[in-house]
């Protein structure tokens, strides 16, 4: 196994996108119904479909959320099926089918395994959802964690992490240029054009996620945005990624993100036993913890609400967008 320290690095995209509004908290959720592993899933979506995702979908829209985003696997094995279920929809096919069913909020795929793809591939997906959808896209990548779909569909589970870097640097070439050349080892090529073209420029951001010290290397080097794993604004770790943002490239932004515990806005109803760990309460309560973000320099935070069904899903996001997050910021 190669190690982060002694792997072949590359160099970075000439470019860094940065979208999240400045002075401002934004939010974000991950749907529900799209990936159903047990860790997260509520009862209800094990009979939902399509109709129940895009109601979430366009309720986080009118409440002003800035992205809903979407899982990534291609199978799940049979060894990890009982944690994390079988139901994953397909991350770019469900983003290109929310374009449709939305019109302002931004698409992020949190996370793509990007090394399982080629990285033209790659390009030429997001590509077509940023041209479908106005310029909505946004790339959200990371490095996997099940080695089946490796074993299948390479490269070596052992590896993933080069190729994880070489692809998000091809991917960013393939965004950024028709003809886009990629001298990396594993997928070299020059002169193959790629389009339709995104309507972003010069690109659609690239977010890098994970929280480990390979991670943190790579989000530095390579990405125009952080998508971490922990819950809460930790200060070593924001530390340490801008210590090794201004190592690997002196002076260029970085979109920083948070995943916020579970919210319930409002009393908690009778007989209903909220998850350990969740912040609920009046809307100054949420928002006061929310404030332990944007105070440590996060821009954007994932926000996700417990629900006995997509009705009362519905109405937490809408009450989070009324009445808290204008708060936050005051």
């Amino acid at each position: 196994m190669t190690s982060d320290h002694s792997r072949p690095t590359f160099p970075p995209p000439t470019d860094v996108v940065t979208v999240l509004p400045a002075g401002r908290t934004v939010y974000g959720m991950q749907l529900p119904v799209q990936s159903q592993s047990s860790i997260y899933v509520q009862p209800w979506e094990a009979d939902a479909g399509p109709d129940e995702l895009a109601r979430v979908a366009r309720a986080a829209e009118a409440a002003g959320f800035f992205y809903v985003g979407v899982c990534d696997h291609t199978f799940i094995p049979e060894r990890l099926a009982g944690a994390m279920g079988t139901t994953w929809y397909d991350t770019l096919t469900t983003l290109g089918w929310l374009a449709g069913v939305t019109s302002r909020i931004r698409l992020l795929s949190h996370v793509y395994v990007v090394a399982l793809r080629h990285p033209l591939r790659a390009a030429k997906e997001f590509a077509t959802l940023d041209a479908l959808s106005g310029g909505r896209a946004i790339c959200g990548v990371g490095a996997g964690h099940v080695s089946e779909e490796f074993d299948l569909l390479g490269p070596e589970f052992d590896h993933r992490g080069p190729a994880t870097d070489e692809a998000i640097v091809g991917l960013a070439a393939g965004l950024a240029e028709e003809f886009p050349v990629l001298d990396g080892p594993r997928w070299p090529a020059s002169g193959l054009g790629v389009r339709p073209r995104p309507v972003q420029t010069p690109r659609p951001p690239i977010w890098s996620g994970g929280s480990t010290p390979a991670a943190l290397r790579r989000t530095a080097r390579y990405a125009d945005g952080w998508l971490p794993q922990s819950l809460g604004p930790d200060a070593g770790l924001l530390a340490e990624l801008h210590r090794l943002r201004e190592e690997y490239r002196p002076g260029a932004p970085l979109d920083v993100g948070g995943i916020a515990e579970f919210l319930h806005v409002g009393p908690t109803p009778a007989g209903v036993e909220l998850p350990r760990g969740t912040v609920h309460g009046g809307a100054d309560r949420i928002a006061e913890y929310l404030r332990t973000f944007r105070d440590a320099g996060v821009g954007q935070v994932q926000v996700r609400f417990p629900a006995r069904s997509v009705d009362e899903l519905e109405d937490q996001i809408a009450a989070f967008g009324a009445e808290v997050a204008p708060l936050v910021d005051g």
